[in-house]
Order: structure tokens, then sequence, then C-alpha cells
């Protein structure tokens, strides 16, 4: 069985907010051309499996990984669609070949967000058909009642949610494939239009349309690929009930249980004093700060004073959305995960451009399936 799994090719397409001039196929396409070329594999010869992450729903069709082998380079070959965040993908992939039975799988993930007329209605057929749906619950008033019992359980104030929109927005403006960013200051933010109270809409992500692929290839191989791989030394999943009543509302278990998995994995201890920088969930700024007190980088409740203290700045000592996260890049469906990924990847390589950190080797990565799940995922990245 082989264990150790490296990413050895990235590649990404899209990444605006909307991308009238182009097919969803033909971003998948740039993509794959790109990581394929970054990996020196020709997936017609060399890739002898491929995952993509989609949720049938959202585009439109059922049975999604029926469209993609054509532009993946896939044809007649194993093929399939795993209905999760793009972190579930790279698992089943690094599943895939920790089994033994496969050297080099290629994941995909899109989105076409900007295709979608109605999201929150698509979004809203993920509630409870009997007891959520008849009430018409809007998607963010869900994540409106979740911040609120946070704020209220955690000692957390707006404030603290303010500034990871200013702190995130503000990254962003370095980074290239960033559509949201902003020079925005807390009260900015603060003074911007209600969505969900106490949800704002500065604090909520705007979708984007973008792609990304990734070749993952076993230890043996990668050494023949690249001289610059990125390791995934842990990596873990929780998949909990979208039930809203039967859920912790200010707290993550599932994001607490899919750390726990991956640091074992890992070897990590201390979050906080064995990863140099991390690129989590911001599908809502409260989130961020929920996320890090999950993954036990400090304790409940704490997260905002590290937020004011400069800690998760760039320059901080635990930088955190150096790219600009969902809320500066976009949010990317199911492809979110794979953007956090692919961020993390491209600063253990030190080609992160003018959003590069000094001297980082060990980056964390996190994933939110979005509402009303409560469905996530986590990886550990070296270099």
């Amino acid at each position: 069985m082989s264990e150790r799994v490296a990413i050895v090719g990235i590649g990404w397409s899209g990444f605006r907010p909307g991308t009238p001039d182009v097919s969803y196929k033909e971003m998948i396409y740039e993509a794959a051309v790109r990581a394929y070329n970054d990996a020196g594999v020709d997936p017609r010869k060399d890739v002898q499996s491929f995952v993509t992450v989609a949720e049938d729903f959202h585009e439109g069709t059922s049975i999604f990984d029926e469209y993609t082998p054509d532009q993946l380079g896939a044809a007649m070959k194993s093929m399939h669609t795993i209905t999760g965040d793009g972190l579930h993908g790279l698992a089943t992939a690094v599943m895939l070949i920790r089994t033994g039975r496969f050297d080099v799988v290629a994941v995909e993930g899109h989105s076409k967000a900007s295709n979608i007329l109605t999201p929150d209605a698509i979004t809203a057929y993920a509630q409870d058909p009997v007891l959520n749906r008849p009430l018409r619950l809007n998607t963010h008033f869900v994540a409106g009642m979740e911040m609120n019992r946070y704020l209220y359980e955690s000692g957390a104030d707006a404030d603290a949610c303010a500034g990871v929109v200013s702190k995130n927005r503000r990254n962003a403006l370095k980074n290239p494939l960033a559509s949201f960013a902003a020079d925005f200051s807390p009260d900015e933010v603060l003074g911007g239009p209600s969505l969900a109270w106490p949800l704002g809409m500065h604090e909520t992500a705007k979708s984007a349309d973008g792609a990304v692929v990734m070749v993952l290839a076993s230890e043996k191989t990668s050494a023949s690929l690249t001289d610059n791989p990125i390791w995934i030394a842990g990596i873990g999943w929780c998949n909990d009930s979208p039930s809203l009543e039967s859920r912790a509302w200010a707290k993550l278990p599932y994001i607490e249980k899919s750390a726990r998995m991956a640091f074992q994995q890992a070897g990590i201890k201390n979050p906080f004093g064995e990863i140099d920088f991390a690129e989590i969930d911001d599908t809502y700024a409260y989130k961020e700060l929920q996320s890090l007190e999950a993954l036990g980088v400090c304790g409940f409740g704490q997260a905002g004073a590290l937020l004011k203290d400069g800690v998760l700045d760039p320059a901080g000592e635990f930088p955190v959305n150096v790219s600009g996260g969902s809320l500066g890049v976009g949010h990317l469906l199911d492809a979110t995960g794979l953007h956090r990924a692919l961020e993390a990847a491209l600063q253990l390589r030190g080609e992160a451009g003018a959003h590069q950190l000094k001297d980082v080797h060990v980056g964390l990565v996190q994933s939110w399936r979005g509402v009303p799940t409560t469905s996530g995922a986590v990886a550990v990245l070296t270099n």
C-alpha cells in the first residue's frame, strides 16, 4: 500500500464573477491542460483515475460525471463524481492512491454559478422536505441564525466579523485571482446593507466562476514527475446531519472531528505552533472565527481576540486566508475547497506572487459545504 501522496500538478481557469465567453467544459479543459503540463503527464496514458466534485442540482443535469471525461482526457477510464466539497474529492483521490492500485489520479472541481438564475431556490432543496422546506427559509436566514447563536455563546461581537471581511478583502488586493478585493474598514462593513440579521451582505461571499484541476501521485511516481512535490500529510472529513433540529449551532463538531483525523495522520499536536498558515472557510465572515476555534487554533470564543491582535494578518503569527478567502476571491460552489488547496500549494511552492508568505512549510486547508449542511473536510499540506 502506498502511504505518501503528493500534489504534483495544479491548474486553474476562470475566477471571475461571470464567464459568458466560455462554457464550464472550456474552463475545465483549460485548467486540466495547465495541470497536466505542470505535472508533465499525458492524461490518456499516465492518469489512471479521475474524480470530479459536483452537485447535480447546481449543474442542472444528473449523473454529472458523464459530462466531464472528454475535457479531462478521461474517456474510457475510471471516472466518478463526489457530491461533496473539493476537499472530499481530494480525500477520495488520496484513498485511491493509497490502495496501491493507482499511481496517478486527477481531481476536478468547477463553478459556473453565473448560470444559476435562482441559487437560493436550488439550495433550499437541501433542507428537510417535511420540517423545513415548507417554511420557505432563505439560505442566508439559516446562516444568520447560526451567526447569532455563535455570537451569543462565544462572546464574540459583530466587530470581529467585520474585521474578518476587512482583512480578507484587503488581502485579496494582492491576489490576481480575486474578484472582490476591496479596502473596507470594519465600520464600512457594519454600515452595509443587512441580509439576514445579524448577518450583513458585506459579510457574505459572492459567487464566482472558475475551475481547478489537481494531479496527485504516489510517492514513488512523484519522484519522477517533480522536484517540488506538495505532500498531503493528513486529510480528514466528517458529514453530519443536515437537520436544523439536531445540530450544534454555536460550535462545529464536524470540523473538530475532521481536524482530529487529519492532524493524527500528519502528527500535528498543536496547530497554532506547528502550522505556518491556513486557508479556511469564510463563506460567511463569522465562519472563519468558528472554524479557527473548531480546528483547535484557539479556544472557543478566542478567535476574535487573535484577529484584533493582528495574529491572523499576513505578517502575524498565524496568517489566515492570505489569498483573500472566499470573501475576496469569490465562492466557487463545490470547487471552493480545491481553490483553498490550490492557494496553499502555491504558498508552499513559493509561487504565490505578491501575497507570498516567507519561509512556510506546513499549510492548513479547511472547507464547509454550505447551508444547511454540517459537512466539512480538513487537509494538512507540507513541502
